[in-house]
């Protein structure tokens, strides 16, 4: 494919000779508007937390670690001043750990360029990262996808968190803390053995 200012080089060009056609044309092939799909998506806890676990909670965009969500919304349970959270990530009023900490998922081609939703276009990352990704390809912005991680090296926390709510039952009362909880003791019943242990 020719380099995108070498196709607008040549529908000057055509418009210098006044052929206005070829310029279409050039268009048309060369660089052909494509408007965003608009598409809301959400995706299940359970899905969330699977891919998640497949990734072993490593940002796939950065390479750095992540934590499974509810663990930072009990924290800010806990300390509500010290590590205050707004529903609607307010940066004046969330604490900025949830936007680089919490994960979250992505499509890798994202659905407003055609991506879908299978398991293979959605990879874990940042609030952050995903914000800064937005509609854009990977060669767009010059990223490369980071490998996944292990979950014998890093669990996002989960096994904490297990352990928290178990001792700490009061807080399986919250709605979004009892979403992930049971998302979470789906996906482990699904998995081999070796993906339920000890956070490092």
């Amino acid at each position: 494919m020719k380099e995108k200012h070498l196709v607008l080089v040549d529908i000057c060009e055509a418009l210098v000779c006044n052929k206005l056609n070829k310029a279409r044309a050039i268009i048309a092939k060369e660089l052909p508007y494509q408007p965003p799909k608009k598409l809301k998506r959400y995706f299940s806890e359970y899905k969330a937390t699977e891919i998640f676990l497949r990734d072993g909670f490593i940002d796939r965009y950065s390479g750095n670690k992540l934590v499974f969500p509810p663990v930072l919304r009990l924290i800010s349970e806990i300390f509500p001043e010290a590590f205050p959270f707004q529903t609607h990530w307010k940066l004046s009023e969330c604490h900025i750990a949830y936007w680089h900490l919490s994960a979250t998922l992505d499509h890798i081609i994202p659905t407003a360029r055609g991506g879908d939703d299978s398991d293979d276009n959605l990879i874990t990352t940042s609030m952050l990262k995903n914000i800064t990704k937005s509609i854009w390809l990977l060669e767009e912005l010059g990223w490369e996808l980071f490998p996944p991680g292990k979950m014998t090296e890093w669990d996002g926390l989960t096994r904490w968190f297990r352990d928290y709510v178990t001792k700490n039952p009061e807080y399986l009362k919250l709605s979004y803390i009892v979403k992930w909880h049971k998302a979470l003791e789906q996906v482990l019943a699904e998995k081999p053995k070796e993906q339920d242990h000890d956070s490092q």
